[in-house]
C-alpha cells in the first residue's frame, strides 16, 4: 500500500492504515503527499500545533483540500476553528466565559441521565446498533443543551453534520432525515431552503455558505431569539455577554459558532462512542476488566480516544520557511497534522497498537493541542463517562453481532453501523 491510500477515502472503509503511517513515521516522518507535508510524528505535530505565527489555521483553513473559490475561503476564515490569534482568542474567550459553572452543572447532571435513558430504551431487546440506537443521540441532546435548541429540532443537527463530514460518503451526503411536521416553527423556515441533489445528485459543497442554508437560517434566527429571550443555556449566556471593551458576538459570529458545535461538536463523538465501544468489542479482556473495576473508566476513556481518534488530521499552512525533521517546508506550502499517526508514535506510547485501559496517563493529541486545543473536550469526556457507565450498569457485557460499515472518510475515523446483543 503506498503513502497515497492514507487519503484515499475509500482506503477507511477496512479501517485506518496504521502499519503504512507506521512506516512512514519511521521513515519519512514528514513526507509529501501530492500537494501536502503529511506530518506524522507526536513532537513534530505538537510543534505545528502550538505555533500559529509559524503554522496559520486561516491562511487556507484547516481541511486538507482548498476551497473551491476566493470567496468559500473568505466564509471558512471567518470561522473559530480557521482563525488565528488575536481574533481566535477573542472569540474563544468570550465562549469560555458562557460556559459558566452553573450552565456546565447542569448539563452534567443531564448527560448522565440522558445516557441511561439512552441505554434502557434498548435494553430489553436484547441486541441493538450501537451506532444508531445510542450514540447517535447522546452529543445531539448534549449539543441542544449548550445551544437551548428545542428538543424536536435535535435531529436537525445529526443530517447537517452527515452532510459536511460525509461529503465524502454518498449516503451521508444527502442525508435528510427531519420532516417539516417534526420540527418546531423555527426549524420550518429552514427545512424550507434546504437544498437538494442537483441533476448530477451531488449535493452542493457543504463547506460552503451557499452549500448550508438551512443550516445558516436555523443559526440566524436562533442568534437573534436567544439575544432577545435568553434562556438558561450556554448561547444564552454568550449571546448577553459584553466585554469590557463593550465586545460582543455578533450574529454573523454565532452562525459559525452553531455551525462549528453543530457539525465538529457532534460528529466527533458520534463516532467516539461507538469507535470506543469497538475497541472494548475488540479486546473483551479489557472490557471484562472495566466491568470489575470501574475506577478504571476515566483512563479507559482516554486510551478510546487515543486508540481510536475520531478525527484523523488538519491542516495548517506555513507562513515563513522553516523545518521539520530536517525537512525543508516553504512559505505558502500545505502542512497537514496527522492524529492517527501521532497517538499510534512509539516514541511516546510503549506498544502504541496495543489496546490497553490501564495505561498510565499519556498526551495524546485527539483534542488537539496549543491555542485551538478542543473547547468542548471535557463535555466530550463526560460524555463518554456516562454512557459506557450506562452500557456496564443495564448491559453488562455485550458481544458483535454483526458487520461493521465504517464511514467512507479520510477525515473523520467513523463508524456507521455497530450491531451488539447482550445477556
Amino acid at each position: 500500500m503506498s503513502s497515497a491510500a492514507i487519503v484515499d477515502p475509500d482506503t477507511y472503509l477496512t479501517g485506518v492504515p496504521h502499519r503504512v503511517l507506521a512506516q512512514l513515521r519511521q521513515e519519512t516522518p514528514v513526507t509529501r503527499i501530492g500537494d501536502f507535508w503529511a506530518v506524522l510524528r507526536h513532537a513534530d505535530v505538537r510543534q505545528v500545533l502550538r505555533n500559529p505565527a509559524l503554522f496559520s489555521s486561516q491562511l487556507g483553513g484547516t481541511q486538507i483540500r482548498d476551497p473551491a473559490t476566493a470567496e468559500d475561503l473568505r466564509y471558512v476564515r471567518r470561522m473559530m476553528l480557521n482563525m488565528d490569534p488575536p481574533e481566535h482568542g477573542r472569540l474563544r474567550g468570550l465562549l469560555t466565559k458562557a460556559f459558566t459553572p452553573r450552565a456546565v452543572s447542569r448539563i452534567s447532571e443531564r448527560i448522565e441521565t440522558w445516557a441511561q435513558d439512552l441505554v434502557s430504551a434498548v435494553a430489553d431487546r436484547g441486541e441493538c446498533d450501537f451506532a444508531k440506537d445510542v450514540a447517535a443521540d447522546l452529543p445531539l441532546l448534549t449539543l441542544a443543551e449548550v445551544f437551548g435548541v428545542p428538543e424536536q429540532d435535535r435531529r436537525l443537527m445529526f443530517d447537517w453534520s452527515n452532510r459536511v463530514i460525509g461529503y465524502q460518503d454518498a449516503e451521508y451526503a444527502v442525508s435528510a432525515t427531519v420532516q417539516a411536521s417534526d420540527v418546531t416553527d423555527l426549524a420550518r423556515g429552514a427545512l424550507a431552503v434546504r437544498p437538494e441533489p442537483g441533476p448530477d445528485g451531488q449535493m452542493p459543497d457543504p463547506r460552503s455558505r451557499a452549500g448550508m442554508p438551512d443550516l445558516y437560517a436555523y443559526a440566524h434566527a436562533l442568534g437573534e431569539h436567544k439575544r432577545a429571550h435568553p434562556g438558561d443555556d450556554v448561547m444564552s449566556n454568550l449571546m448577553q455577554y459584553v466585554d469590557d471593551d463593550g465586545g460582543r458576538v455578533s450574529i454573523e459570529e454565532f452562525e459559525n459558532l452553531f455551525w462549528l458545535f453543530s457539525v465538529a461538536g457532534n460528529e466527533t463523538l458520534r463516532n467516539g462512542l461507538p469507535g470506543g465501544m469497538f475497541a472494548l468489542l475488540e479486546h473483551p479482556e479489557q472490557y471484562r476488566m472495566l466491568l470489575a473495576d470501574r475506577s478504571l473508566l476515566p483512563g479507559a476513556v482516554e486510551e478510546m480516544l487515543r486508540w481510536w481518534t475520531p478525527v484523523m488530521n488538519f491542516r495548517r499552512t506555513a507562513v515563513s520557511d522553516t523545518q521539520l525533521s530536517n525537512v525543508d517546508i516553504k512559505a505558502g506550502d500545505k502542512v497537514v497534522v496527522w492524529f492517527s499517526s501521532a497517538n499510534r508514535d512509539e516514541a511516546v506510547f510503549a506498544d502504541p497498537d496495543a489496546f490497553d485501559v490501564t495505561r498510565a496517563p499519556t498526551e495524546h493529541l485527539t483534542f488537539g493541542h496549543g491555542p485551538h486545543f478542543c473547547l468542548g473536550s471535557h463535555l466530550a469526556r463526560m460524555q463518554m463517562r456516562a454512557l459506557f457507565e450506562a452500557v456496564f450498569d443495564q448491559l453488562g457485557e455485550v458481544r458483535l453481532a454483526g458487520d461493521v460499515r465504517r464511514l467512507r472518510s479520510n477525515f473523520q475515523n467513523g463508524i456507521k453501523s455497530l450491531p451488539i446483543r447482550w445477556g
